[in-house]
Formats: C-alpha cells, structure tokens, sequence
C-alpha cells in the first residue's frame, strides 16, 4: 500500500513515484496510439483512440459516455463494447461525420456542501495527419525524444490524462465531488461535432485542466486567443468589358481595397490581429467582374478586443471605394478567448507551487492558437491548460515529446487535479507572481 493512499492532498512527491513506476508502460501505451491513423476525418481510426481511452477509464472506476455524430447531438449512449467504426451519413446540421465524443465521470466521497469541488481534465483523440502517416513515419525514440504523428498533439497529452487519474485510483484517492474526462474527435478541425458536447460538459464544473502538451520552454498556457471569422460578399454589376465597360461596377477591384483595408487593421490595438486568408472573385477575364468573396479572421486574448475588432470590420466593409459595388460582411464563426483571470490565475498558484515540490518552475504563457480549452473557458470556467507532457512542432514531421518529461508532469497533473477536488477559503490574493501568499490552505472556492 502506498502512504499516499486516503490522504489529502496525496503529497506530490509519492505521485511521483507512481508515475516513475508507469513510464515504460505509458511509453509502450504511447507507441501503440501513435500507430493508430486518427486524422480528424478518419472516424475508425478516432475510434480506435476512442475504445482503448474508453476501456483505460471503466478500469479507472469511471462512468462513460460515448456521444455518436450519426446520432446528432441527442442523448449519449452507453458503451461497453468496441466500436466498429463503419463510416455512417452526416449529422443533420451538415457536420463533419467524425469519431465519437467521450464523457467520464467518477464520483468522489467529498459532496459539494462538505467542500467537494468537480474536476474536468480535456484532451483530444485526433491528429492534423492523413491515413497513412503512422505507416509512413511510426514511433521512434531517439535519446529523450519521442517522435510520431500525434505524439505530442495530442497522444502525450491524452494518455498523460489517463495515467494521471490512474494514479490518482492507486493512491487511493476520492476527496472531491466528481472528476470528468472529456475526449474529443474533432478538436483539429475546430470542433464542429464536438462542441455542443463540450460546452454542456463544462457546465457544473469548478476548474478545467486541458491537456495540450506544454510549451518547448515547459511553460504552461494560462491564456488562448479567441478567433472571429468573418465571411464578406462583395456585389458589382456585369458589363462587357470590351464594349461598354462604364455600366459595370468591378466587385474584384472593389475586393482588393478592402483586403488592403482590412489588413490595416493590424496595429490599430496591441491585442488585436487581422488576417484576410480567402479572397474569390469573377469567372471570366471577358465580363466585368461583378461578385467577390473575402474570408477574414481577427484573434484577440480578451472578448472586448473581438468585439472592437468586429467593429471595424463591419465600418471598413461598409465604406467600399468602388462606386456601384456594395460589400457586406457576416461573422461565420466564433471561438471565444481563453481569458486570463483571476481565478486562473490562482489555478496556475496552485500548480507553480505543487511543481516546486516535483522541482519544476512554471511559466506561463499567452498563445495566439485556439483549442477546446477556449470552448470550455467560454462558460466561465477556469482552465489551465499544457498540462501535457513537454513537446513541439506540432502538426509538423518533426513533431516530437520529450520522454523525461513524463513522469514528473503525469504527477503534476495527477496532484493539481487532487489539490482542486477540495474547496479552500481565500484569505489573501496571489502575489502578483501568480504565487501563492499562504500556501495550500488558500485558493479562491469558484
């Protein structure tokens, strides 16, 4: 029996020890994901991810959920047996038909009124990669490094989560109201099926843990840039452009000042970036081009700086410099920030300091990539998120994780999970250090 078993919190350090003794399996349990073609649009091969995360939870005492995009968004279905991943029609709503969405849930022995707190770790089972990938370039090791399709974004991270509550049922370890495991599918493609599924998810939950590799540095991301895209149609007037060229009105010209326009909106905030990436126009050299389409995004760390931003876009759309053209610009989609805030910022505390015990500095950084994480910060829920083990060059060949890395941040995760299941009283803020003044008996109750 561990001496971490029925305390609380379970000291830091003998999860450390549990997650030492689980390397060489975690690294044969990562090499065997990463064999798996699980490319966002490769529903069999998501859910071959799928059943093993599935199976790895029922072991861990969990409840699963497993919510099916050829069953809409309706009620979950319990499975207990694996998946055939035959590829089945589109949701109703025209969604991608990707690989199923799971929900786990655990139980604690601490109700809410006596301190109990609900946990939800997120992670995600697809990869950017085409079938054919894990074939093509399969896991290998060199020195520290681990290296495959999906290894670090987001395999590491997702079989980390699995070890860390792992961990946590060894050491014996029930005081908190619920934990909850979200796994999804789509996360690369932005979240088209998963996401009703997530927000739903989120709600009730105290703090979210997101489990997105750390950065290369080994920092963790306290804040993502939300995105705001925006599709504008531009309408001229046909006109033969040989003959009578005076009765058109040139939507591709009238296009072009506006990506100028738009672009010049860069540098207006210190918190705002504007990109145009689409722009279509006409279909003939011989007709005076009369429609065009410009698709835009804007990203900014803080939902004001979206709605400043989408501001100007409709002001610059509005004031088209081609007489005889309109333009007019819709929002097709948005993905609200992952703000800092105050009670992020103590979930970061929390973690900086029970990584000093694993002899691990935290830092903390602001990405300008958008992931499940925002989704789940978009219901007002705290999230910290790189809690994965250290990696890079995502969704590139040369995508790596680094293999020491493993045990000591399988053991942060699996304590912060720990050390936020119980409710604490505030006496004093964090330092502006984002450290904490009082130690682990303090910590804002969300």
């Amino acid at each position: 029996m561990s001496a971490a078993q029925g305390r609380w919190p379970p000291p830091a350090e003998e999860l450390l020890t549990l997650a030492v003794a689980r390397q060489q399996r975690f690294l044969a349990d990562l090499a065997d994901l990463v064999a798996i073609d699980s490319g966002s649009y490769s529903r069999s091969g998501v859910n071959r991810v799928a059943d093993l995360t599935h199976a790895r939870l029922v072991r861990a005492g969990f409840r699963v959920e497993r919510h099916s995009p050829s069953e809409g968004h309706g009620p979950a279905r319990e499975r207990g047996e694996g998946h055939d991943g035959r590829r089945g029609p589109e949701t109703p709503a025209g969604a991608p038909d990707t690989g199923d969405v799971l929900v786990a849930r655990k139980r604690g022995d601490l109700p809410r009124e006596a301190g109990g707190r609900r946990v939800l770790l997120a992670a995600h089972m697809d990869t950017v990669f085409a079938d054919g990938t894990a074939r093509d370039r399969p896991f290998t090791i060199v020195g520290d490094l681990a290296h495959g399709p999906g290894v670090c974004d987001d395999k590491g991270g997702l079989l980390a989560g699995l070890t860390a509550v792992e961990i946590l049922a060894t050491a014996d370890h029930r005081q908190y109201e619920e934990l909850v495991f979200l796994a999804t599918p789509d996360e690369e493609i932005g979240s088209p099926v998963s996401r009703p599924v997530t927000v739903a998810t989120a709600g009730g939950v105290d703090y979210a843990l997101a489990l997105e590799c750390a950065r290369e540095n080994g920092d963790l991301v306290v804040s993502r840039k939300g995105v705001a895209d925006f599709r504008v149609t531009v309408t001229g007037r046909a006109a033969h452009p040989g003959i009578e060229p005076e009765r058109g009105a040139n939507a591709a010209l009238a296009a072009a000042h506006l990506v100028v326009d738009l672009q010049a909106l860069n540098g207006r905030w210190d918190d705002v970036s504007v990109n145009v990436g689409v722009v279509r126009a006409g279909s003939r050299t011989n007709i005076v081009c009369p429609e065009a389409e410009i698709r835009a995004e804007v990203r900014s760390p803080t939902s004001a700086g979206l709605l400043r931003a989408a501001s100007a876009v409709h002001e610059v759309v509005a004031a088209t410099r081609v007489p005889g053209t309109t333009a007019r610009a819709v929002r097709s989609d948005l993905c609200p920030p992952m703000e800092e805030t105050p009670a992020s910022r103590f979930v970061l505390a929390r973690a900086r300091e029970l990584g000093r015990r694993l002899g691990l500095e935290l830092g903390a950084a602001v990405t300008g990539g958008v992931g499940d994480a925002n989704l789940i910060a978009g219901t007002g829920v705290p999230v910290l998120d790189g809690l994965g083990p250290v990696g890079g060059a995502d969704h590139t060949p040369d995508e790596w994780l680094r293999i020491s890395s493993v045990p000591p941040r399988v053991a942060l995760l699996a304590a912060l999970t720990a050390d936020l299941g119980r409710a604490r009283t505030p006496r004093r803020p964090p330092r502006p250090d984002g450290t904490s003044p009082e130690g682990p008996a303090t910590g804002p109750d969300r």
